[in-house]
C-alpha cells in the first residue's frame, strides 16, 4: 500500500509499505478514508535532520474498519470511525481520569516504522477504547468537521477548557491557524462574551469572525499587546488561549492576560523556557494547558458537529490525493492554504 514518509526538511515522499495486519487481539486495521496534514507536521517539514530511512507521517484520520482482533467487541468490520491522534487503553488510571494522552500503554500512529494516518491503512492499538464510531456514511459532507475531532477541534477546545472560559468573559486567542480558529469556536461555544483574535492573515481572521471572534488584532508583539490592552480598558483578558507554540506567542499571551487570569497553552512549543519571573508571580497568573486528550472530548463535541451548531470543517481549504501529499505540506508551509485534507 501507499504511505507518507518524511526524509528531512521539505522532503516528503509517498512510498510502498506492507499493509498493516492485526498484531494484538485488541487491534483493528482501518482503511483510511480521509486524513489531513497537521500544523505540528510542519515543524519537522521545515526543520529536521535528514534521514536515511523515512519517518511515517500522519496522526489524524477517519476510516473504515477492515479487520479486528479477537478481543475487540465494540467494533465490527465496515464501521466508519474517527481516531483521536493517539491510541489509549481506556483502563489505566490516567485514561479513567480522562487524561488519555498519558495512557500507560499509549500508542502513537506512525511510530516504529508502521504507517501513520497519511496512508491507505493504519493499525490501531486498543481499538475499542480509541476509535469512535461515526453515525454517518463515508460520503457525508460532515466528514471534514468530524475529522477535526481527531485533533484540531479538540485541541482548540482543550485550550478553552483548561483556561476556564466561562459565559460572558473576554477571551484572547493568540494565533489564526487551524487550532486558533477552533479555539474561537470553543470559546464561543462555552459562552464567551468577547473574543479577541490575534492574527494577521485576513482570510483566516475573516473565518475567525464567522466562527465568533468579535475583534481582530493584526499587530504582533509589543504593538499587539498594546492594542489588546486598549481594547480591554488596560486590564487585559481573564482567559488567553495560546495556539501557536512560538516564543513570541507565549510572550504575547503573558502580555495580554489580566492579573488573576489564566493562559491555556496548547501550541506545540518550539521554545524551552517561559519568562515567568517575580512580576508574573506577583500578578497571580496561571499557565495551564498541554497536549489535548482528544478522546475525552470527541463524544461531547460530535453532536454539535452533526447538528451543524459548529462547523470546524471549514478550516480545511484544500484537498489533495495521497500521491500529492507533498503539495499539501508545501501549501501549508507557504501559507497559501490553512489546513489540507488528504484523500487516499
Amino acid at each position: 500500500m501507499k504511505a507518507t514518509f518524511l526524509y528531512g526538511p521539505g522532503d516528503v515522499r509517498v512510498e510502498e509499505l506492507a499493509r498493516p495486519v492485526v498484531v494484538n487481539d485488541t487491534d483493528a486495521v482501518v482503511k483510511v478514508e480521509l486524513a489531513c496534514v497537521c500544523g505540528s507536521d510542519l515543524w519537522d517539514f521545515k526543520d529536521s535532520a535528514k534521514l536515511e530511512v523515512g519517518r511515517p507521517r500522519g496522526h489524524e484520520f477517519i476510516g473504515t474498519v477492515e479487520s479486528i482482533g479477537s478481543a475487540v467487541t465494540g467494533l465490527k468490520v465496515g464501521d466508519l470511525v474517527v481516531a483521536p491522534f493517539v491510541a489509549s487503553c481506556g483502563k489505566c488510571e490516567f485514561c479513567l481520569e480522562g487524561l488519555y494522552t498519558s495512557c500507560r500503554t499509549i500508542g502513537f500512529f506512525g511510530h516504529g516504522g508502521e504507517a501513520g494516518g497519511q496512508s491507505e491503512a493504519v493499525r490501531v492499538p486498543h481499538a475499542d477504547a480509541t476509535l469512535v464510531k461515526l453515525p454517518v456514511g463515508v460520503d457525508s459532507p460532515l466528514l471534514p468537521g468530524l475529522l477535526s475531532l481527531s485533533d484540531v477541534m479538540c485541541t482548540g477546545h482543550h485550550a478553552a477548557v483548561t483556561a476556564g472560559v466561562k459565559a460572558g468573559e473576554t477571551v484572547v486567542v493568540v494565533g489564526d491557524g487551524a487550532v486558533g480558529l477552533c479555539a474561537v469556536i470553543a470559546a464561543k461555544r462555552l459562552g464567551a462574551g468577547r473574543i479577541i483574535l490575534m492574527g494577521r492573515h485576513k482570510e483566516r481572521t475573516d473565518l475567525g469572525i464567522e466562527f465568533g471572534a468579535t475583534d481582530v488584532v493584526a499587530e504582533r508583539d509589543a504593538e499587539g499587546i498594546a492594542k489588546v490592552m486598549e481594547l480591554t480598558g488596560g486590564l487585559g483578558a481573564k482567559r488567553v488561549l495560546e495556539c501557536v507554540g512560538t516564543q513570541s506567542a507565549i510572550d504575547m499571551s503573558l502580555g495580554v492576560v489580566r492579573d488573576g487570569g489564566v493562559i491555556g497553552r496548547v501550541g506545540a512549543a518550539q521554545y524551552e523556557s517561559i519568562a515567568f519571573g517575580f512580576m508574573p508571580l506577583m500578578r497571580n497568573i496561571t499557565i495551564t494547558g498541554g497536549v489535548a486528550p482528544a478522546r475525552a472530548y470527541i463524544d461531547e463535541l460530535m453532536p454539535d458537529v452533526l447538528s451543524g451548531k459548529i462547523n470546524p470543517g471549514k478550516v480545511f481549504d484544500l484537498t489533495v490525493s495521497l500521491d500529492d501529499v507533498a503539495k499539501g505540506y508545501e501549501a501549508m508551509s507557504n501559507r497559501t492554504h490553512l489546513k489540507v485534507l488528504v484523500k487516499p
